[in-house]
């Protein structure tokens, strides 16, 4: 007679974790946050909401760990399976920076990545503790990759020494962030590039070649 096997609690765990972060993000997608509830999620996932109220104290921390985790997958797919990410350095400043833009400009498109991301923009601000979190654990390790990325190019003599290479990140970042929450206006490849060729050439007129 084979012998039975008792379940296992770690594999059944993260089956439920990932049902979870499924429902989560799909659910914020489909209905908005206002409207989506640890209920619904419980009921979308198949789970208790005991089982949710467990691991997460809120729908927020819920729906940043399934974002997180979201990210890591597409840096996986990205980067290989370490998930280790950065921008490209080709030797060409400009290019790899208008790479990494319009990737951005992609996936804030993205109707996968945009719901969850408006949602924690959103809520950061009325909850400190998201918001802290959300900054600690996203912003901040995509900011490092800019940061990284323009320090070498100041060493390669592409950058002033007297940058300050997170201040020049947000010259590129901030304006695509800022004209995606306002929706007032389409966001696109050609908008990224020229914020690239505006950072790095500035906006002082030059004076005529001879």
């Amino acid at each position: 007679m084979a012998e039975s096997k008792a379940p296992d609690s770690t594999r059944r765990s993260e089956k439920s974790r990932r049902a979870i972060y499924a429902a989560a993000l799909s659910l914020v997608g489909e209905n908005g946050y206002a409207k989506t509830t640890i209920e619904g999620i419980a009921a979308r996932a198949g789970v208790g909401k005991q089982t949710i109220y467990r691991w997460w104290p809120s729908k927020a921390a819920v729906l940043l760990e399934a974002f997180l985790d979201l990210g890591e997958q597409a840096a996986e797919a990205a980067g290989g399976d370490d998930g280790a990410y950065e921008i490209p350095d080709t030797g060409d400043l400009a290019a790899d920076l208008k790479l990494v833009l319009r990737a951005t400009v992609d996936e804030l498109n993205d109707p996968t990545f945009e719901a969850p991301t408006r949602a924690l923009a959103a809520e950061g601000i009325v909850d400190a503790k998201i918001g802290a979190e959300y900054a600690e654990k996203l912003l901040e390790p995509q900011a490092a990759l800019y940061v990284r990325r323009l320090r070498a190019a100041q060493e390669a003599g592409a950058v002033r020494d007297d940058i300050d290479p997170r201040t020049a990140m947000e010259l590129l970042t901030g304006p695509i962030v800022h004209r995606w929450l306002l929706r007032t206006l389409p966001l696109t490849h050609a908008y990224a590039d020229s914020l690239v060729d505006y950072a790095l050439n500035g906006l002082a007129p030059r004076p005529p070649r001879h």
